[in-house]
């Protein structure tokens, strides 16, 4: 991935970072090893933080991996909160349902193992805050399919939208992927229901309140 900051200023960042416990940090040694995407540590946070300030208690994760992302979810839902797991793979589930009962927080995951829209269509209810990782070529059907989910005043929270900043370049223009993006970026910035700001943090995430 290239780099979207500074790598002096990403680096800087990266230092101030609290240490981790022991599971977000064997978590990432284990991406690291095996190239499993994850937002890392300072992602972690930020939607950590971001969940707070919603006080959400349901979320919604639209691709989940390992449970990385879940792991700061779940912590910042508190025991009464819920978050819904969402992967294709069955061994990224069961690494994901070890990773979080290790961690005490098992009870307020649910995992959904498929596809995760159509995972999302089979969950009850709203939510406070929505977190957007699939394929990026979904990116534009996530945005039809999700803002519908989310409750007024609610979060829909997207990586990877700069793209290691392919998103600037016309050369890329016939990479389905970039494409995608940069159809989705305009969607979220172009809705009346939205109010975005993308913040260019490892790979850009985008963060729209609900209005």
């Amino acid at each position: 991935m290239r780099k979207i900051i500074n790598p002096q200023v990403e680096n800087y960042l990266y230092a101030l970072l609290p240490r981790r416990d022991a599971v977000p940090r064997e978590m990432e040694r284990y991406a690291a090893e095996h190239s499993v995407p994850i937002v890392g540590p300072a992602c972690g946070r930020f939607l950590y933080q971001m969940a707070r300030l919603v006080r959400a208690r349901r979320i919604f994760e639209l691709g989940s991996a390992i449970g990385y992302s879940t792991l700061w979810l779940a912590r910042a839902v508190g025991d009464a909160g819920v978050v819904y797991y969402t992967d294709s793979d069955e061994r990224n589930a069961e690494r994901a349902k070890a990773y979080l009962r290790r961690a005490g927080v098992e009870s307020r995951v649910r995992f959904l193992v498929g596809e995760a829209l159509s995972s999302l269509g089979r969950a009850p209810g709203k939510f406070d805050l929505i977190f957007n990782d699939v394929s990026k070529t979904q990116y534009p059907t996530v945005f039809r399919r999700a803002l519908p989910r989310l409750r007024q005043g609610g979060l829909f929270i997207t990586d990877n939208v700069l793209w290691s900043g392919k998103v600037t370049r016309k050369s890329e223009a016939k990479d389905v992927e970039t494409r995608a993006i940069q159809t989705f970026n305009r969607l979220i910035y172009s809705s009346r229901q939205l109010w975005t700001t993308i913040v260019p943090l490892r790979d850009g995430m985008a963060v729209s309140l609900k209005l």
